[in-house]
């Protein structure tokens, strides 16, 4: 084999592996919102991490959360309707960003980083495709065609705006609403002792 027939070969195995890893930590940030594993909440505590957040209501914005990306990380590990898998993930991930913006960029200090990266490396896959090793590839790119790239494209921005401006309203209306915390009833009142 001589370098120009290996070159196609390896790029498309390296494109795979970088697709299945990316697919991979998917699934597992899915799985602790979805099922706990990993050192994860599951529905109960993801849900109450999204009411915090301003994510209303709360219980289906987690299940949202869990199966987006869960279910975007098999189909990308997969290979198969990549353009609305990379979609999916970037969406969610770019929500996940801009929760974390206030933070700076830095992971390491709870910034943008992170989820801005995978994010990203989604989002190219909606782009460029799955590659030659993908169910896609296999399928003769049945749920890989071109309008569907760019249509998975302009999803992108447009959801995750919306998401964006749902919960800074929730986060607004609820610093806005008068407290609804009532004084705690400790019993009678005794007097004091000297």
């Amino acid at each position: 084999m001589s370098h120009a027939t290996t070159r196609p070969v390896a790029a498309a195995a390296a494109q795979t592996l970088f697709r299945v890893a990316l697919g991979g930590v998917l699934i597992a940030h899915g799985s602790q919102k979805l099922f706990g594993w990993f050192g994860g909440g599951g529905i109960e505590g993801t849900s109450k991490g999204m009411h915090a957040m301003g994510f209303r209501p709360a219980t289906p914005s987690a299940i949202l959360a869990g199966v987006a990306e869960a279910g975007a990380g098999v189909a990308l590990a997969l290979g198969l309707a990549t353009p609305a898998a990379g979609a999916a993930a970037a969406t969610t991930m770019g929500v996940a960003a801009s929760v974390h913006a206030p933070n700076g960029f830095f992971a390491a200090e709870g910034g943008l980083e992170y989820p801005a990266v995978l994010g990203l490396a989604a989002a190219s896959f909606t782009i460029g495709g799955p590659g030659l090793f993908s169910l896609d590839a296999l399928t003769g790119h049945v749920l890989d065609r071109p309008w569907m790239r760019a249509v998975a494209l302009a999803v992108i921005p447009a959801a995750i705006g919306v998401q964006v401006y749902r919960r800074r309203k929730t986060l607004a209306d609820d610093r806005s609403a008068p407290a609804s915390g009532t004084a705690v009833d400790d019993g009678p009142a005794t007097p004091d002792t000297p």
